[in-house]
């Protein structure tokens, strides 16, 4: 059986190597106090995710997964038009 030129030979420490770093997921803030849906009228939790010119913050910066960040935009919303939040 011919091998390629510059194929590696597989041995056991290149098909089982070591993870070097463990790996961990941090989950949403709404994830881990099991809350369904965000209300326009939690003050606590809307101005925590509004940066300092009233935008909301993205996914990324406040940890947010995708179902509580769209929940927390609507909220935002709500909240504005009612005028709870300027």
């Amino acid at each position: 059986m011919k091998r390629k030129k510059f194929q590696k030979k597989k041995t056991y420490e290149t098909t089982h190597k070591k993870k070097k770093y463990q790996e961990f997921t941090t989950k949403c803030r709404f994830c881990r106090s099991r809350v369904d849906s965000v209300d326009y009228k939690d003050m606590h939790y809307l101005q925590k995710l509004v940066g300092s010119q009233g935008k909301l913050l993205s996914k990324k910066r406040s940890g947010n997964c995708t179902k509580h960040q769209r929940s927390v935009k609507t909220a935002l919303k709500r909240a504005r038009h009612m005028a709870l939040l300027s």
